[in-house]
């Protein structure tokens, strides 16, 4: 595993160096010796520009370093030549990067281009249009936040805790329009999800003392 981190994250100055030695061998001895150099050259270079280092940058945010993806995240100079999905997931990441740093208006551009991509999946399809719902409702605008946010709802999201969040906030936007009877079904259904995490248990909890004393 080591080895191929390794390869995925200098795949690209190799590749230079590979291409500079083919081309050399090609002048020197014959450009039938040099063919599998050029080769190898060519495959670090285009795997370098059409995958990146992706999964690098996802390592480094599922263990939380979030300055080495970043640093990682800049080493990707074209972007538009990225393959399709990666180049999806490389925005999504983006925006998630631009939240981290309350950069607001940078998040919904980069998901927004995530979404121009297409999506790898139909969940995480689903995340794309949470995350521009959730950018939304930061922003207070309540429309769009909840426009996206129950079409996030509607194509699926990967897991309990992201269908209980957007399901809270669907809540708190009814709620803010005096729509009880829908904030008190969204919340319904955000608690139906039993959720685990900290944060999410602790806002159904909070939501709970509010939502009893509701009409209708």
């Amino acid at each position: 595993m080591k080895a191929f981190n390794f390869f995925i994250l200098y795949r690209f100055p190799v590749g230079i160096v590979l291409l500079v030695a083919g081309i050399a061998l090609g002048f020197t001895i014959g450009w039938w010796e040099a063919t599998i150099v050029l080769l190898l050259a060519v495959i670090c270079i285009v795997t370098h520009l059409l995958f990146g280092p992706m999964r690098l940058v996802q390592e480094a945010v599922e263990a939380g370093d979030i300055e080495r993806a970043t640093a990682l995240m800049n080493k990707v100079k074209f972007p538009k030549l990225l393959y399709k999905p990666i180049r999806s997931v490389y925005y999504f990441m983006q925006s998630n990067m631009a939240m981290y740093s309350n950069d607001l208006d940078k998040a919904e551009a980069t998901i927004r281009q995530s979404i121009q991509s297409g999506s790898p999946m139909k969940e995480y399809e689903g995340m794309q249009y949470f995350q521009l719902g959730t950018i939304a409702y930061q922003k207070n605008d309540l429309k769009t936040a909840d426009q996206n946010l129950k079409k996030a709802v509607r194509m699926g999201l990967p897991d309990k805790e992201n269908t209980a969040a957007a399901l809270l906030t669907l809540a708190s936007i009814a709620m803010s329009r005096r729509d009880f009877k829908s904030a008190k079904e969204y919340f319904r259904r955000a608690k139906a999800q039993k959720p685990t995490t900290a944060q999410i248990v602790s806002q159904i909890k909070e939501m709970d003392k509010y939502i009893s004393r509701m009409p209708g």
